[in-house]
């Protein structure tokens, strides 16, 4: 059974086996947590997501889908990329988001990881309500099947830290 943890910190501070990019489909770097994984982590990320383009990902990594590269110089051995969808009030993405948690699982799977730091994806500049994002995370990461032991949560600040806490303790 995987033990669900939150922490109200800087996801690039975490030690970890992956910590989770909500990365850009570019995979080239960003702003937000993109951009502070890419400063952190160093230059052998941005080599990794270079390679990733000129081969399977030339069009860039499709919302939904997850991939994994090095971690640099961040204290976890990768980084696994996951694009989110833009929230939109006319059309339901919720399933590409459960997609994003789902998909990095089960590249942390391959990779043998046991302990994954997530951050609220599509929560940010891409404008999904904290507190539905919070249950799409949670409900879906623990519906997974999956080896991973410890998902941990990294919220960023309070608001997030408190969606997060009021949909684990109403599992």
């Amino acid at each position: 059974m995987t033990t669900i943890t939150l922490v109200r910190g800087d996801i690039t501070d975490q030690s970890v086996d992956a910590i989770v990019n909500a990365a850009n489909s570019s995979l080239l770097g960003g702003g937000g947590v993109d951009g502070a994984i890419h400063r952190r982590g160093g230059p052998e990320i941005l080599e990794d997501c270079r390679r990733l383009r000129a081969s399977h990902y030339g069009k860039g990594l499709p919302t939904g889908r997850a991939v994994a590269t090095t971690a640099g110089a961040l204290d976890a051995r990768w980084v696994i990329h996951t694009v989110g969808p833009v929230f939109a009030e006319e059309e339901d993405r919720s399933e590409l988001l459960a997609s994003c948690y789902r998909e990095s699982l089960r590249v942390a799977d391959e990779l043998d990881a046991r302990t994954v730091a997530f951050p609220a994806v599509s929560a940010g500049i891409y404008g999904w309500p904290m507190d539905d994002a919070a249950r799409i995370a949670v409900e879906t990461v623990s519906a997974a099947r999956t080896s991973v032991e410890e998902v941990r949560f990294v919220l960023f600040d309070e608001q997030a830290y408190d969606a997060f806490t009021r949909q684990v303790r109403s599992r």
